[in-house]
């Protein structure tokens, strides 16, 4: 049977719940940057780990609202916290909880075209992320910052930490 479907979600802006508001939200992809490796003796190039990519996120609002307008363009060295909700449900109606928490800042704020009466209006966002957690059930599945990840629970950047000194 089918499992952990996404029924429905909600996002918090910081702190501040945009329950119907919110119709799309998009969560960071994480996705470890890779270089191209073939050396002496070997007869195929491999892709070693170099790292991370940067964290981005995005949200819409069908909603001019103007707590998330204001949250665009601050100063440098100023985050807020998001939080994307998830109810996901087997198909044995077992339901599950994911939660993602996010700081960052809104980089983009692109509102839709006016046209009242022909569509409904849709005023993207932009984040830059400089945290990450995502936790199903409470469980820990990935956490990401600047310095550090961590996959169900095991660090993934210890090693290179403990060499560096810090």
């Amino acid at each position: 049977m089918p499992k952990y479907l996404l029924r429905n979600c909600m996002l918090f802006v910081d702190r501040v719940s945009k329950i119907g508001e919110a119709s799309e939200i998009e969560l960071p992809v994480p996705k470890v940057k890779t270089e191209e490796l073939r050396n002496a003796g070997m007869v195929m190039p491999i892709e070693i780990n170099m790292g991370y990519d940067k964290l981005g996120a995005s949200f819409k609002l069908t909603a001019f609202d103007p707590q998330v307008m204001r949250l665009f363009g601050l100063a440098p060295g100023i985050t807020k916290e998001f939080m994307a909700t998830g109810a996901l449900v087997d198909e044995d109606g077992t339901t599950h909880s994911a939660v993602a928490y996010l700081r960052g800042y809104i980089m983009e704020a692109k509102a839709d075209s006016w046209k009242p009466g022909d569509k409904k209006t849709e005023n993207d966002f932009t984040l830059s992320v400089r945290y990450y957690k995502l936790e199903i059930d409470g469980e820990p599945v990935i956490e990401m910052d600047p310095f550090s990840v961590t996959v169900g629970g095991a660090s993934q950047t210890d090693g290179i930490r403990r060499a560096l000194l810090i």
